[in-house]
């Protein structure tokens, strides 16, 4: 099994970061790489159990199903059903804590899953968490200034 987790502090209070990515289907307006998202099934956006489809600007789709949302503790828990990453069993939990240090905030972002037959788990985990969740946490912190 693979395990990722990075973090990072963004200039911005907590209840914002948590704005802007606790919407489970907002996820192109932060995350870079992702062009659409369409929950299916007419659920509710943060509703557990809702199924969103994640358009990419090429390839097949990801399609993702929302666990847990919290916006007390500004955190989401989801896995993937489906994707072009050659990952399974993906389990991934996106937080955010206040920095009590400034108005900053902790962004974390973490997940465990098994890969396909024939693929590399550490050459995958270092994609997830560089090019996924490294480029999103970087997207977000220039969005907030720095």
């Amino acid at each position: 099994m693979a395990k990722v987790f990075v973090s990072t502090v963004v200039n911005a209070s907590a209840d914002d970061v948590w704005k802007l990515i606790g919407d489970y289907n907002g996820l192109p307006s932060w995350l870079p790489g992702i062009e659409r998202s369409e929950i299916r099934d007419g659920a509710a956006a943060n509703e557990p159990g809702a199924v969103r489809m994640l358009t990419l600007p090429e390839g097949p789709p990801v399609v993702e199903r929302l666990h847990e949302t919290s916006s007390l503790r500004r955190s989401m828990t989801y896995e993937i059903l489906e994707s072009p990453l050659g990952v399974v069993n993906y389990f991934a939990t996106l937080s955010v804590k206040p920095v009590t240090d400034g108005n900053r905030a902790y962004v974390q972002w973490e997940a465990d899953f098994d890969v396909e037959p024939g693929l590399d788990p550490a050459e995958r985990a270092e994609f997830v968490g560089t090019a996924i969740f490294g480029g999103g946490l970087d997207a977000l912190k220039e969005r907030f200034g720095g």
